[in-house]
């Protein structure tokens, strides 16, 4: 999603024990749809880090090395968070944050999409081996005639779309004046998300190279809204936001005609955005509150995005995402790559906009930004190598210790990480 709409609108309360309060009255902006949060909040607790997360030393990619404080400030912070073990750590907001208002996500809206798609395939409602069309046939005179959703759910369609924001006639450029058209210039000819989408054609083969498009997403959660019958903003109240303990209502961005922008529409806080990490950092489970643990994203779901295999990453390696990410993956709408201290899970949304989880350093790092551009691959890289950082030295990890990876390494192809050259972007 090109564009953002600044620090967020003022959500609802939370307490200091992290139960929501009341919210009296609570309607969603013009063209949103509200998310609902949990009735009782998942608790985060603040608890003593080892270290002074602050101060902490990090080596950046212009050679230098600055506090984790400065590369938070030079790179426009406006939220960030950061768990281990599921208490807080580390918290701070700039001037354009607070940790009850809610934040453009943007395209960390995707992976949470991905997990509705997740709970519905595991309910069997809906098949991933399944063409698109044969959920929405409006799909069937365009790029997509022939994909599968497990197509769109790790971006290896054949369609042409860029996602370069500085080209006027971009795909993601014209998604957006599609959208904007819906919603101010009534009458003005074909407007919308969906209208959008039926006009992308094919440039090549479906099911080979990852190419990040955003459509892909939109796609999927049209697929999700048709499986199920319901809407996106209560389809991810009811199967992800509630259940996961959400501490305050989300929103979900709409074009003129009511259509939710799957791709990155989800404005949420911060404290929220972590807890979906959590989520993602605990395999899908949430506590009970009775000593147990109650699925909310399938375990096997999970799974299977973490344990590369080497088609998925031969078609990462062909793509210009591996100059960011050097051997990592794209699966399920999760970024993957090998770090100094494991392999993470990342999110990512233009603007700054990230989620960093790792399991062997049992962290969650989430930022939310307000970059001045969509894009800035020295920004992206220095925050990845802070929250890189911070996970080692609150694990006293020396990054030799990782040297053996958890289940899921192949053989066959390079899976060597570490710090990335200067390169594009490409979200």
């Amino acid at each position: 999603m090109a564009g953002l709409a600044g620090a967020g609108i003022t959500g609802p309360g939370e307490t200091a024990a992290g139960v929501p309060a009341p919210a009296a009255g609570r309607q969603p902006s013009p063209h949103n749809q509200l998310v609902r949060r949990a009735a009782v909040a998942r608790e985060l607790d603040a608890v003593l880090a080892p270290i002074d997360v602050a101060a902490h030393e990090v080596d950046r990619v212009d050679g230098t090395s600055s506090p984790v404080s400065s590369i938070l400030a030079d790179t426009f912070t406006d939220a960030c968070v950061v768990l281990q073990d599921g208490g807080v750590v580390f918290e701070t907001y700039g001037e354009h944050g607070h940790p009850e208002h809610q934040h453009p996500l943007l395209s960390l809206s995707k992976p949470i999409v991905g997990c509705v798609a997740a709970i519905l395939i595991e309910r069997g409602q809906l098949d991933p081996e399944q063409l698109v069309t044969d959920y929405v046939p409006e799909l069937q005179a365009s790029g997509y005639r022939g994909a599968t959703v497990r197509h769109v759910l790790d971006m290896r369609t054949g369609v042409r779309f860029s996602e370069e924001y500085t080209n006027p006639v971009a795909e993601i450029r014209e998604l957006d004046r599609w959208i904007g058209r819906s919603r101010w210039s009534a009458g003005a000819g074909p407007a919308g998300l969906y209208p959008y989408l039926v006009t992308l054609q094919a440039d090549a083969p479906h099911g080979g190279q990852f190419r990040y498009r955003s459509a892909e997403a939109d796609v999927l959660g049209w697929v999700c809204e048709r499986a199920s019958g319901i809407e996106m903003g209560d389809l991810v109240s009811s199967l992800i936001w509630a259940p996961m303990g959400a501490g305050h209502d989300a929103e979900l961005s709409c074009d003129g005609n009511g259509t939710a922008i799957h791709d990155g529409g989800l404005s949420a806080t911060a404290r929220d955005v972590a807890r979906f990490g959590q989520l993602l950092l605990d395999g899908g489970v949430v506590p009970d509150g009775a000593g147990r643990n109650r699925e909310v994203v399938p375990l096997r779901w999970m799974r299977q995005a973490w344990a590369v295999d080497a088609d998925v990453r031969s078609a990462f390696a062909s793509s210009p995402a591996e100059q960011m990410f050097p051997g990592g993956w794209y699966r399920n709408q999760f970024w993957f790559r090998p770090g100094p201290f494991g392999d993470v899970l990342v999110c990512l949304g233009i603007y700054g906009q990230m989620i960093h989880v790792s399991r062997r350093t049992r962290t969650v790092c989430v930022k939310l930004s307000g970059w001045p551009d969509a894009q800035n691959p020295a920004f992206l890289q220095d925050t990845i190598r802070a929250f890189d950082a911070i996970g080692g030295a609150l694990t006293q990890r020396d990054p030799g210790d990782a040297r053996q990876r958890m289940p899921g390494v192949i053989t066959g192809l390079s899976r060597k990480g570490g710090a990335s050259p200067p390169h594009d972007s490409v979200i």
